[in-house]
């Protein structure tokens, strides 16, 4: 009896989850995957007639260049206002817990359900990096453009391809990227004052390395200061 009333909550949990909150068809399996994971645990290890002894849930990657990522992107959204997406939500939130496999796997969904989405783009090339440690592989980089083919005029998409290409010792390139990005900034936009100082320290980084007789490549990383001082670079 205990197993059949199991089974039925988890059809209708499935149901509500899909109805309720409007799941795009990428996102469906990860549901109904993470569903039957429980079931099968519940099999496993489950004992009803003990008493419960939680443990600690199974931890992600190091959750500092998520929270980054996040707090970072709302920088470059329009007018700081909040996303409506719920699923960018839910995948900001797993990224924030270092769980970026599975934030991705969110944002795939999302992106299938709205191949037009630039934030979800930009926020899934953000996971890819902080997945890689800061490397910028080859699907984070079709995210980037992904997201700046989807909104022409974002300034989102260049700053972390930017950042990315640093972070990956491609100074050069980055500051193509992010000189062309301060050209263009709107003179109030919140984010221009911290790029131009980062832009500043990445040229100071580059001097240092050519006085050193060394290549140009290289990481940077740090936080700028100025005004409403903000986090302008991933943490390594």
């Amino acid at each position: 009896m205990t197993w059949v009333l199991v089974a039925l909550l988890a059809i209708l949990a499935f149901v509500g989850i899909v109805v309720l909150f409007k799941v795009p068809k990428g996102g469906r399996e990860i549901v109904a995957a993470a569903l039957m994971l429980g079931l099968a645990g519940y099999a496993a290890q489950g004992r009803p007639g003990e008493a419960g002894a939680p443990k600690r849930a199974l931890e992600g990657q190091d959750p500092a260049a998520g929270q980054f990522f996040v707090e970072a992107r709302s920088m470059f959204r329009e007018e700081g206002i909040p996303t409506g997406n719920r699923w960018l939500i839910i995948s900001d939130g797993l990224a924030r817990n270092g769980h970026y496999v599975d934030a991705a796997q969110l944002l795939r969904g999302a992106i299938e359900d709205n191949p037009r989405d630039s934030e979800s783009w930009l926020a899934l090339g953000n996971v890819l990096v902080a997945h890689s440690e800061g490397v910028l592989t080859a699907p984070a980089l079709y995210a980037y453009r992904k997201a700046a083919d989807a909104d022409l005029k974002a300034p989102g998409p260049p700053y972390f391809l930017g950042l990315a290409m640093a972070q990956s010792g491609q100074l050069k390139q980055a500051r193509e990227i992010w000189v062309d990005l301060v050209k263009k900034a709107p003179e109030d936009a919140e984010w221009r004052l911290p790029l131009a100082q980062q832009l500043q320290r990445l040229d100071a980084f580059m001097a240092s390395q050519n006085a050193g007789g060394q290549d140009s490549g290289g990481q940077i990383s740090g936080r700028v200061e100025g005004k409403n001082p903000q986090p302008m670079a991933a943490p390594r």
